[in-house]
């Protein structure tokens, strides 16, 4: 790990949760109110409450174990193994992405990040050394794996 990606490290695991959820409710503010925030990157997994605008009932969000993985080519995927929810529609959606690496398009105004952000986010090693072959999708492809 590099001295850049040791420092954003730190820097991301002392951020109190409290400053996080002050920045994002800035943000958000008349969309959403975020009302609780746990980030461990070590453990690749988030939390996070909100309630939406208009709305009184929280949406309770877990992710686990995600990544970003660097392809041959030099081109970055997200892939995500556990994600969940309080909201049935949202663990609907969740299962459409799980699992599946999603190509991340070339936004010129994050590529010079993009390197920094992989290494911080490498695929965690699985405990038994066996591979976690993931699905590749393409966001401009029609998801053929996906039936209806």
């Amino acid at each position: 790990m590099s001295i850049k990606s040791s420092l954003v490290k730190m820097a991301i695991n002392c951020s109190p949760n409290m400053a996080v959820i002050w920045v994002a409710n800035k943000i958000l503010k008349g969309i959403a109110e975020l009302t609780g925030f746990q980030f461990d990157l070590d453990t690749r997994s988030i939390y996070a409450q909100a309630v939406l605008f208009g709305e009184t009932e929280a949406i309770d969000v877990w992710l686990d174990d995600f990544a970003i993985i660097n392809e041959e080519d030099g081109s970055k995927r997200f892939f995500v193994n556990q994600a969940r929810s309080n909201k049935p529609w949202l663990n609907n959606l969740f299962a459409k992405i799980v699992g599946k690496a999603w190509k991340i398009p070339a936004i010129p105004q994050i590529l010079p990040y993009m390197d920094l952000l992989a290494e911080l986010l490498p695929p965690l090693a699985k405990e038994n050394d066996e591979e976690t072959v993931a699905e590749e999708i393409t966001p401009d492809e029609p998801n053929s794996a996906v039936s209806e």
